[in-house]
């Protein structure tokens, strides 16, 4: 089962970045990354995004819509 995320942090060093990840249990993971990667990271959540914002905006369909009481 996936560890669920409590924060992060990115700190620039000599040579990169290192990517500080902690669980909500406190634990934490260091990595290191080039800009590259980062950018790779960048577009990886940028593009679950928009496909999230899509999903949101496509029309229900008749059957999924819920009926509204007659006002009269």
């Amino acid at each position: 089962m996936a560890k669920v995320l409590g924060s992060f942090s990115i700190t620039s060093e000599a040579d990169g970045y290192v990517l500080h990840l902690e669980d909500e249990d406190g634990e934490t993971l260091e990595f290191s990354a080039t800009l590259e990667q980062l950018d790779e990271i960048t577009e990886a959540i940028e593009d679950q995004l928009e496909l999230e914002d899509e999903a949101d905006e496509l029309p229900l369909d008749e059957d999924d819509e819920e009926e509204l009481p007659d006002e009269n």
